[in-house]
């Protein structure tokens, strides 16, 4: 009866995460005077189905698509890329004030974003990257997180296996290519993971540095269904149902991986 009573818990609770997802799904069914109803009208009188027709024809959302998946793809690349590296050398490569620099370095997380906005744009502009991928993809392609959950990883493989691939005559690099990265498949997939999911939602970071109309993400492109006097509510809650789509699909092929990396990380 403990074991039932523990799952109801968990199903009622999962239920309820559940309910703004499926508030959002029935609002981009309805019309812009239907969406904020008091109370909520789960089941519309008339579905509006042309709904899902009508936003690719009003706003260019293949190209806030596109430009999403872009900076997605190129960030989370970058991100594991560096993150995995940097970990190996301070989990596995002993050298004078390895702890002290790893400290300083992850100690950057607490430091708000906000704190070095400006400076961050005033360099971006002076090297003349504003209005661009680039400067996005410059500014995302290192994180401190990354090499934290990364380096937590490392530190569970035996320190035996990498003294026996020097002995062998591999390099650094080559252990951390050959030997590290495949044993880490779900601590990478776990950082792809949550790296690709935060950039895809990213609204401050285009919105500063993107102008221009076709280098738009998603994120940015439905803000053109808010108007000054009125906004199209239902065209809002369209788009949003539409990007979520791939955030489940990268989500449900890597999930086996991602549990496996959050389950993993840290232990000895």
């Amino acid at each position: 009866m403990r074991r039932v009573a523990l799952h109801a818990l968990l199903a009622g609770l999962g239920a309820a995460v559940l309910i703004p997802f499926l508030w959002m799904l029935v609002s981009s069914l309805k019309r812009d005077d239907e969406v904020f109803t008091v109370p909520i009208q789960w089941i519309p009188e008339e579905l509006q189905w042309g709904n899902y027709g009508r936003i690719w024809q009003e706003i260019p959302l293949g190209t806030y698509l596109g430009n999403s998946l872009i900076l997605a793809v190129s960030i989370t690349f970058l991100q594991v890329l560096t993150g995995s590296f940097a970990a190996y050398g301070f989990a596995k490569v002993r050298f004078p004030g390895r702890d002290a620099l790893f400290l300083a370095y992850v100690g950057t997380i607490a430091v708000p974003w906000q704190a070095y906005m400006v400076p961050q744009y005033i360099l971006m502009e002076k090297a003349g990257l504003v209005n661009t991928r680039t400067a996005l993809i410059l500014l995302q392609a290192f994180g401190a997180f990354g090499v934290f959950l990364m380096r937590q990883f490392y530190l569970s493989i035996p320190d035996e296996l990498i003294e026996a691939a020097r002995l062998d005559g591999l390099t650094e690099f080559g252990i951390w290519a050959r030997v590290a990265l495949p044993l880490s498949k779900p601590a990478l997939a776990s950082l792809a993971l949550l790296t690709f999911v935060n950039t895809w939602n990213d609204y401050m970071g285009p919105f500063i540095y993107l102008t221009s109309n076709d280098l738009w993400t998603v994120q940015i492109g439905l803000r053109s269904f808010v108007g000054v006097y009125d906004s199209e509510y239902a065209m809002i809650m369209t788009g949003s149902v539409i990007s979520v789509l791939p955030i489940l699909a990268v989500f449900l092929l890597g999930q086996r991986y991602f549990v496996q990396g959050v389950a993993t990380t840290g232990m000895k």
